[in-house]
């Protein structure tokens, strides 16, 4: 994979791609809350139905990425932080190429899950975000609530668990939408997953064939 992206990017030669994108992503998102603050419902204008866009409303095909996480004033601005700070983290060790390609990656898949379930919002492309941020900085500690110190990892191993829990028990759409939304999780972080997943196997069978032998 990594081989891939780096043909891509010296393909592309580092011309297609927007400079610190989480700028305009948060930005958008603050703009679409305090829009819905004053009345105007931007939100329900910007989500992804994908009968509206058959019927000419094609901006939902991207305005959807700027709809606010909460309507909380207070947890808007936790949030809005938040993905600013882990966007900025994966373009600075990245590029910003390779992030703009994983956060395409992330709408694309939305899309596509939003052709097969009908609509879709941000929230599983805003998940991607923090797992790569996760995968890539696993011993970064957050203060949940403000007091309670806990690491990455442990944050997106509860998400994980979650998520999997409503792709067991949820209905068919939100299947579809965990699986296409993300689509760049797995693409960006597929084959390291399983070269990790080969090595820890083989480590439990050398550990189970010294045991047997140490009986014997």
């Amino acid at each position: 994979m990594r081989r891939w992206l780096s043909r891509l990017e010296l393909r592309a030669r580092s011309k297609f791609y927007i400079p610190n994108l989480m700028y305009y992503v948060v930005g958008g998102m603050a703009v679409v809350f305090l829009l819905d603050m004053i009345g105007m419902r931007a939100s329900s204008t910007f989500y992804l139905d994908m009968g509206r866009v058959a019927q000419g409303q094609v901006w939902r095909l991207l305005t959807f990425i700027f709809l606010p996480p909460s309507n909380s004033l207070l947890w808007v601005l936790f949030s809005l932080y938040f993905y600013w700070m882990i966007g900025n983290a994966l373009e600075t060790q990245w590029g910003s190429f390779r992030f703009n390609l994983y956060y395409l990656l992330g709408i694309l898949g939305a899309i596509i899950g939003a052709l097969i379930t009908g609509s879709t919002d941000n929230t599983y492309l805003n998940m991607s975000l923090f797992l790569a941020f996760a995968a890539l900085f696993p011993e970064f500690q957050v203060y949940v609530f403000f007091i309670l110190p806990v690491k990455m990892k442990w944050l997106a191993l509860f998400d994980l668990v979650l998520y999997g829990y409503s792709f067991v028990m949820g209905t068919w759409a939100t299947r579809v939408a965990i699986l296409f939304s993300l689509l760049n999780v797995a693409i960006f972080f597929g084959g390291d997953l399983l070269t990790s997943a080969r090595l820890e196997i083989g480590t439990l069978r050398r550990r189970r064939n010294f045991r047997n032998n140490y009986r014997k």
